[in-house]
């Protein structure tokens, strides 16, 4: 589902393994161009999703944070029982929302991460100004 809108940016994916924990079973693997990287991992549904950027990481709710404000607007995650719901949500935001990852863009993929951390360093109400 993920593959034709990263394959058209020159991601391949690289198979990561999977196995079978006290969770359940769980796969992942990521998405890799050059020294960007989009990792996903899987356990009953699509869970944790971290962008890396030469170096530099970033989850996907931090990423959308510092794209989009606090009031959000991306689609992954959601709350749903439909096994693909996920998978077309992060699809949405790669193609609306995560231009610096997928163009390349180090400096602006930069700035997100600062925005993430400024925000991750306030402390009670403040996080919601």
């Amino acid at each position: 589902m993920l593959d034709p809108t990263l394959c058209r940016y020159g991601f391949e994916f690289q198979w990561g393994g999977s196995g079978v924990s006290s969770g359940g079973p769980f796969a992942y693997g990521a998405y890799v161009l050059g020294g960007r990287k989009l990792e996903l991992h899987y356990r009953h549904s699509l869970g944790l999703v971290t962008y890396h950027f030469d170096g530099l990481s970033l989850g996907h709710d931090s990423y959308m944070r510092a794209v989009l404000g606090p009031n959000g607007g991306n689609h992954y995650p959601g709350f749903t029982e439909e096994p693909l719901a996920p998978f077309e949500g992060l699809k949405f935001d790669l193609e609306h929302y995560a231009t610096a990852f997928l163009l390349g863009d180090k400096e602006e993929f930069t700035r997100c991460v600062n925005a993430s951390k400024e925000w991750e360093s306030k402390k009670g109400m403040a996080r919601l100004a």
